[in-house]
């Protein structure tokens, strides 16, 4: 597996989405990544047609069509066989919940990509400063990117120069403030119940992050060899008034956005919304065949039930974007919103794939410290949610 360049997220060396330079092959997960890509590092309009034009889109490859085909083609035989007909009404209602947070985090999400530069994020995040936690949770949520793609991103950042804490801390606070899943959030908890998730995330994203920073000062964590190579320079207040000065409204510039916005739209789809399409059938599933004395039983509000639904949460591989129907469905038939709380962190803070990333590319200090520190916060904020609501 390769890493796209632009966007973090792992690529098959078979993909056709490739471009050379200097010997050295690039893989993308986008045309979009691509295209970014070779304005970068100033790649010729024609190596780039040559590459997008052999890699003509193929329905049947694309894992959002595959998904929404399979859910759909379910819906039909719920006609024909009548043990489909709850699993129906189930997806259906979480059709009906979250179509319009979903279009929307994705045309934002798509808004942030093009006007959010990454010079950005990699500038802000490698001073040794409290503020630096702040940076790195306020730019994770700008990222619209699924828990995925934020593991590899995360350890791009700290290729690029991007301390220790602060690496921890975007990671903790991306897949859960960003953007499209607060909007996604909001369609399935309400308001109040998708803000204390999100606020709770936050919150254990800096305590986390200063807690490293205290660590990295008493050589318990590793430092980052790279942070000298961060951009000192570069100014982000001074690029933002730049880019200010120079932008012209024309009718020109407005295609040109609205390209750009419906590009990363559609590859921040392509990246999520088949993740958003499997959390849907999975929760649609289990509120149709699963008793919700069993789901009350073992992952109520109670000690045990939090215990169970950290360790189901902890070897439950899905996307940030897939595990939310998953918890709204937890907490539909159980009432324990802090259950779904601790089921929606654990897949950030005792995920094995991230985990072993943090072990293999930051450090084995920082991986076994990550789940001793925020673990015990997220069965806290969980306890209080359920004592609260």
């Amino acid at each position: 597996m390769a890493t796209d360049p632009i966007c973090g997220m792992n690529v098959s060396e078979k993909s056709q989405l490739r471009l050379t330079k200097k010997g050295q092959a690039f893989y993308f997960c986008s045309e979009s990544c691509l295209r970014k890509f070779a304005v970068q590092q100033d790649i010729p309009e024609s190596e780039v047609l040559k590459t997008t034009s052999a890699n003509r889109w193929v329905w049947y490859q694309n894992k959002v069509v595959v998904a929404a085909a399979i859910l759909f083609l379910l819906y039909l035989l719920s006609y024909v066989f009548s043990f489909l007909v709850p699993f129906k009404n189930n997806l259906l209602m979480y059709t009906r919940t979250i179509w319009w947070a979903t279009a929307l985090g994705l045309i934002l999400g798509g808004a942030v990509d093009h006007f959010i530069p990454r010079e950005y994020i990699s500038t802000a995040l490698a001073k040794p400063r409290k503020r630096t936690i702040l940076y790195a949770v306020g730019l994770g949520s700008l990222m619209s990117v699924c828990s995925h793609g934020i593991l590899a991103l995360s350890i791009e950042l700290h290729k690029k120069g991007a301390s220790t804490p602060s690496v921890v801390a975007f990671l903790l606070s991306s897949p859960w403030a960003n953007l499209p899943l607060t909007l996604i959030l909001i369609g399935f908890f309400g308001i109040v119940k998708a803000m204390y998730i999100i606020l709770s995330a936050i919150v254990i994203a800096i305590n986390t992050g200063l807690i490293f920073q205290l660590l990295e000062h008493k050589g318990w964590v590793e430092q980052n060899p790279n942070t000298k190579f961060a951009e000192e320079n570069f100014s982000i207040i001074k690029d933002l008034k730049t880019r200010f000065r120079g932008y012209r409204l024309t009718m020109e510039q407005f295609q040109k956005d609205a390209h750009g916005i419906f590009q990363g739209a559609v590859s921040l789809g392509n990246m999520v919304l088949w993740w958003i399409l499997i959390g849907i059938g999975l929760a649609s599933l289990t509120g149709a065949y699963i008793p919700s004395d069993f789901l009350r039983h073992y992952m109520g509000p109670t000690a045990l039930g939090l215990m169970v639904t950290l360790l189901v949460a902890t070897v439950i591989e899905v996307c940030s974007e897939g595990t939310a129907p998953l918890a709204f469905e937890l907490f539909r038939q159980t009432g324990a919103l802090g259950n779904s709380f601790v089921f929606l962190m654990a897949g950030v803070v005792t995920d094995y794939t991230e985990i072993g990333l943090l072990w293999h590319n930051v450090g084995r200090k920082t991986a076994l410290w990550l789940p001793i520190i925020a673990v015990p916060q997220v069965l806290i904020l969980g306890i209080l949610a359920n004592i609260i609501f």
